[in-house]
């Protein structure tokens, strides 16, 4: 027993725990594995045919860690990295080993940068992010979030206050920024019009 000044008790041999386990052992012999002709190399048997398999074409240079010599033969191409998040990810993986916590900090703000990206874009499209549906603020009015927050024992009490703050001022500055810009734009042509 660990901690004791007791000897440990010594590990019991092959014919003993055989003796005391019925059926213990039974895969010791290697013919007796149903895995063995698996891991037999035959070449007449159907598999597998090369050593390396074929590589997946690179359309564009993708990112790849600096312990590796080269890419996997297939590779992911539904994400493919894009804008200021796609700087950040290259820069990650060209600079940084997978063990150190500077490559995955910086994964992780360009998964943010990323979202903010995408948001933005939205705005450019005929269907724009629907900020109030997709949030899920409107489950606070019709599935009782506020009672959910004031009673029980939610561990996630103390940033309740947070929430609107992290959610909802990135939207209210941009609105006060685009408001202030266009009020100034439109100040700027109305002075041109009486002055000129």
């Amino acid at each position: 027993m660990p901690y004791t000044p007791d000897k440990p008790k010594l590990a019991e041999s092959s014919d003993e725990l055989r003796a005391r386990i019925p059926g213990w052992g039974v895969d010791l012999d290697p013919k007796d594995r149903p895995s063995v002709p698996k891991e037999r190399f035959d070449v007449n048997l159907n598999g597998v045919h090369w050593e390396f398999p074929e590589r997946q074409p690179e359309k564009w240079p993708r990112e790849r860690s600096v312990e590796h010599r080269f890419l996997t033969p297939v590779f992911g191409t539904s994400c493919p990295p894009k804008g200021l998040s796609g700087v950040i990810r290259r820069y990650s993986y060209r600079r940084y080993s997978e063990g150190r916590a500077a490559h995955w900090l910086l994964l992780l703000a360009a998964d943010r940068v990323d979202t903010v990206e995408s948001t933005l874009g939205s705005f450019l499209t005929r269907h724009p992010d629907n900020l109030l549906t997709e949030t899920g603020v409107l489950s606070e009015f019709t599935h009782r979030g506020l009672s959910s927050r004031l009673r029980g024992r939610r561990v996630d009490r103390p940033h309740h206050l947070l929430d609107p703050i992290i959610v909802a001022a990135p939207w209210v500055l941009a609105g006060g920024a685009t408001y202030l810009a266009l009020r100034r734009v439109f100040r700027g042509r109305s002075r041109q019009g009486v002055g000129g």
